[in-house]
């Protein structure tokens, strides 16, 4: 290993964003659903969000400047890495109730591992990020770990 990863770098690790709440809308359901195609008539109702609705849903809005240059609202939550370059490591997605019109929801995400590795072009560094989705009941609604890979 190259030894990218500090113990101040490290010591990001269960660091937590502050929840962000959020009202699902019908009329939300129902541009996502035609924007992404989805033809069951319970999602084109509105009567309950289709899988991957809560993506957009906890997304900052923000000036064009500060986008990063592939257009991704800059990650507060994530400490300065010595490594830039980002790729998709993985998605994995549990659902654990519906969405439906009227729901408010909450996320918290929380940073829950940094780890190095060496690859073919040489170190590698991991991060994964778990974003739990709660209802106001504080019900699970959705988990959500991300994994990005810096090289």
């Amino acid at each position: 290993m190259s030894g990218l990863l500090s113990p101040e770098l490290l010591a990001n690790i269960g660091k937590q964003s502050a929840p962000r709440r959020e009202i699902v809308t019908r009329r939300d359901i129902r541009k996502y659903a035609i924007a992404t195609d989805n033809r069951q008539r319970k999602y084109l109702d509105g009567d309950v969000a289709p899988p991957m609705f809560h993506v957009a849903l906890f997304w900052d809005v923000v000036e064009l400047d500060q986008l990063t240059p592939d257009g991704v609202s800059i990650d507060t939550l994530l400490p300065k890495f010595p490594l830039e370059k980002a790729m998709a490591g993985g998605l994995d997605i549990e659902y654990h109730r519906p969405i439906h019109p009227g729901d408010w929801l909450t996320s918290v995400r929380t940073l829950t591992d940094i780890y190095e590795k060496s690859g073919r072009s040489g170190p590698l560094i991991f991060y994964e990020i778990v974003m739990d989705v709660t209802n106001d009941d504080g019900a699970l609604v959705i988990r959500e770990k991300t994994t990005r890979i810096l090289r």
